[in-house]
């Protein structure tokens, strides 16, 4: 159905930068929500930061102004431009869209494989 590959994480030192991206692929019919979420070890996965099919944003409180999502419908990609980073930022980061694919009765929830970003002090 619809597959997600993710690219862009790595090491980074404090106060540096990376981006990640996410491109979907497969029969999809529409994508509406697509967003960002890490985990941390012993923690819990938690939200990063989304965007609706119309643009509207959303972020964790812990990394407003600081990370910026964005997204190319034309080519269903969406991106995480990562700034200011901190090392509680270390984590698994995974890619979440809300996608249709051709044939299905509605959107389900489709997962990246997730990529590390590891940010030393």
């Amino acid at each position: 159905q619809v597959q997600l590959v993710e690219f862009g994480g790595g090491l980074a030192q404090a106060g540096g930068s990376l981006r990640l991206s996410c491109a979907a692929s497969g029969t999809i019919f529409s994508i509406s929500a697509m967003g960002w979420y890490r985990q941390a070890p012993g923690k819990q996965r938690e939200l990063v930061a989304g965007v609706t099919s119309g643009g509207t944003t959303n972020y964790a409180d812990s990394v407003k102004g600081r990370f910026t999502i964005s997204r190319d419908n034309a080519k269903y990609t969406v991106y995480l431009q990562m700034n200011s980073l901190k090392p509680e930022d270390t984590a698994v980061y995974y890619c979440n869209v809300e996608a249709t694919g051709w044939g299905s009765p509605g959107p389900e929830d489709f997962w990246g494989q997730g990529t590390q970003v590891t940010v030393s002090s």
